[in-house]
């Protein structure tokens, strides 16, 4: 195995046809910063036309997360002591490393072994072969921190089955394995003990031989879709909350529970995005408009109260904005254009 030097929390190393991207945080769950966004698009620019590379791998050094999510403890910091623009740079990176996975030449493989969330998402389930193991759970849950889903997660929530992704835009709910190939969240579940086979196998051969050997599961019963769709088809969200109180689904009240203790403004967000997600063409454009509403809303007090509270403090008792603050007003300033874009499509190099 022939290895790169790079900064310690992102490993790179070649074997055979196959470089791997190894996220080393283990101790932050892999969180994502901007040195390792940065360090992951160099490295995907400079593999880009090297025909010693065929297939990249992405992984982690921790069984227990692949990523937990974009590091929330430094963005919070940089955003009260720099600015909420500075902290929209991070994002900034971000996605346009997602838009540059989803986009990438060659094939790219992921191992979504363990906790993925959030950044992590972008990071693995945009690519073009997804894994997922018995120890994978995966979530959105960006509403009860202040934000709405991002990193392209609202693209695959609009794209999942029936309405099953707006419930879990509007609950933070975890997918097993098998769950987030129902929702589209992955291609295909393996025992995390089968995973260093495939990878050596993926040094040897083409990825698509090497990946489509792995099973795949079934599509979720209709019957579990009509009951999330007849609950979840309504116009606006406090239907939506009305219909759960008074259901007899047994998820029904912790659906509602989830929503009780989110961020307002986030899930009235969320619930218009994830509409407009539907109607929106590609990733790319998704991206965009997620960029719009997270620059937006870190300028907001949810935000960092959303950390305070769940990350910083953990008293788990944020206070979020209510009255006039979560009026049209204030949910279409969310929507409004930021001064600068992401500038997508863009091809693998720094962000």
């Amino acid at each position: 195995m022939q290895a790169d030097a790079t900064d310690d929390t992102l490993l790179v190393s070649r074997q055979g046809r196959l470089g791997r991207l190894t996220v080393n945080r283990p101790k932050a769950l892999n969180a994502l910063d901007i040195t390792l966004y940065r360090g992951i698009a160099a490295v995907l620019a400079a593999w880009r036309d090297d025909p010693a590379v065929e297939t990249v791998l992405i992984d982690s050094t921790s069984p227990r997360a692949f990523s937990a999510g974009g590091d929330l403890r430094a963005l919070y910091t940089l955003a009260r002591d720099a600015g909420p623009d500075a902290a929209a740079q991070v994002f900034r990176a971000g996605y346009r490393l997602v838009s540059v996975l989803a986009g990438y030449p060659k094939p790219v493989v992921s191992f979504m072994d363990g906790i993925t969330m959030g950044g992590g998402v972008g990071l693995g389930a945009h690519v073009r072969h997804r894994i997922v193991t018995e120890r994978s759970v995966l979530a959105m849950p960006e509403v009860a921190i202040g934000l709405t889903p991002d990193a392209g997660g609202s693209y695959l929530l609009s794209r999942a089955p029936g309405l099953y992704g707006l419930r879990l835009a509007l609950t933070g709910g975890r997918m097993q394995g098998g769950q987030a190939v129902v929702a589209g969240f992955a291609d295909r579940m393996l025992a995390a003990s089968d995973l260093p086979e495939l990878a050596a196998a993926l040094a040897r051969r083409p990825a698509g031989e090497v990946v489509d050997l792995a099973p795949a599961v079934p599509r979720p019963v209709q019957e579990e879709l009509a009951a999330i769709n007849a609950l979840y088809d309504a116009p606006d969200l406090e239907t939506i909350r009305d219909r759960l109180a008074c259901s007899a689904e047994p998820w029904a009240a912790e659906d509602r529970e989830a929503m009780e203790q989110a961020s307002p403004l986030s899930l009235l967000v969320t619930f218009r995005a994830w509409h407009a997600a539907r109607r929106l063409p590609d990733l790319n454009t998704v991206l965009e408009q997620e960029y719009r509403l997270v620059g937006n809303l870190i300028r907001l007090p949810d935000f960092t109260e959303g950390v305070r509270a769940k990350i910083v403090d953990k008293d788990n008792a944020p206070r979020w904005l209510a009255g006039e603050a979560l009026g049209d007003a204030a949910i279409e300033a969310c929507f409004a254009p930021r001064p600068d874009t992401l500038g997508l499509p863009v091809f693998p190099e720094p962000a």
